[in-house]
């Protein structure tokens, strides 16, 4: 029998889920490419480690932007890489479901589709992001209960009110971890003078970032380029001094979240006072979130257990459960097999 697959294909990381064995593969969402021929150099965790250090002829990049394709031939690349690590070369072709964002239009989906399709799966099906992120938290979605997800992935925070297997009310926003990381790389820029990249970004906001307070007086040291000088630099960043940007980015979503809310059932409400907010993807790892958005909103607010792998997880899984989610997921019209 050939594998079904669950993918998790982000803006930053695709991550593969296969029914029975559990997450098996896992990489930054990035291909790097010759630009003068268009030879495709590396893909995943090799393409990352050339991120800010290739000569001018080279680009590493991500194909996706704010959840979607950006690059239908790259995404394809990434796509196809990713299921020979998972099948090898297997004559096999495997079923393979995909979460999209819950704004995606239809060309979005069908560019999706293709790229699945040309990488070598037999069937595609998409799954939107919040039920794939509720199901792979273990929430049985099938009773007449809302339950509210918000997944904070790295283009795009999808919130959505679920019910009876089904969306009942939902709400997309372009702001999550890049964003962050983009918030971080212009204060730096304004405020000291120093040019940092995404990586270094990327791991100020693990180290110091936070929308509620640390305990400890905790401080980062970030290293750049003086743009001054144009000579490197360093400086050392204190957790209070990007508080403003975290707390205004966390407002943003909160904003978000309020819209959800406006439009909930009044029947639903009361499940949601009871269950509270359920946090998924990497961007839910961002210390204080949770609280913040618990004293917002006067509910309970938790981080599910593995919030990054969530998404691939229960759009692996929901293979397993296609009776209960006929709503949705949809199978792609597949033109190659009709």
């Amino acid at each position: 029998m050939p594998a079904d697959i669950g993918i998790d294909l982000g803006t930053t990381k695709i991550i593969v889920y296969e029914i029975g064995r559990g997450v098996v593969f896992r990489e930054p969402n990035i291909v790097a490419v010759n630009n003068d021929t268009g030879e495709v150099l590396a893909v995943g965790e090799n393409a990352y480690k050339m991120v800010g250090r290739t000569p001018g002829y080279i680009s590493a990049m991500s194909p996706m932007g704010g959840g979607v394709i950006s690059d239908y031939n790259l995404t394809n690349v990434l796509i196809r890489h990713a299921l020979k690590k998972v099948c090898g070369d297997s004559y096999l072709k495997p079923r393979v479901a995909i979460c999209v964002p819950s704004i995606i239009t239809d060309v979005e989906q069908r560019a999706v589709v293709d790229a699945a399709l040309a990488a070598g799966a037999r069937k595609v099906f998409l799954i939107e992001e919040p039920v794939a992120a509720a199901m792979g938290a273990g929430l049985d979605i099938s009773k007449a209960e809302g339950r509210l997800i918000v997944d904070i992935g790295g283009g795009t925070s999808d919130i959505a009110l679920l019910s009876l297997s089904g969306v009942v009310c939902k709400h997309s926003i372009k702001l999550a971890g890049q964003r962050f990381d983009e918030e971080i790389i212009k204060y730096v820029r304004l405020r000291h003078g120093l040019l940092i990249g995404e990586k270094m970004a990327e791991e100020v906001k693990k180290n110091i970032g936070t929308c509620w307070n640390f305990d400890d007086d905790r401080t980062f040291e970030v290293k750049g380029r003086n743009l001054l000088t144009g000579l490197p630099g360093r400086v050392t960043l204190h957790w209070e001094e990007l508080s403003d940007i975290f707390y205004d980015l966390a407002d943003q979503l909160a904003a978000a979240i309020q819209k959800v809310f406006e439009k909930t059932p009044p029947e639903l409400a009361g499940d949601v006072k009871t269950n509270g907010i359920l946090l998924t993807g990497g961007g839910a790892k961002l210390h204080g979130l949770d609280k913040y958005l618990a004293k917002r909103f006067n509910l309970k607010c938790e981080v599910a257990e593995n919030p990054e792998e969530c998404v691939a997880i229960g759009t692996g899984e929901s293979f397993n459960l296609e009776g209960y989610l006929r709503d949705c997921i949809s199978e792609a019209n597949n033109r190659l097999h009709g």
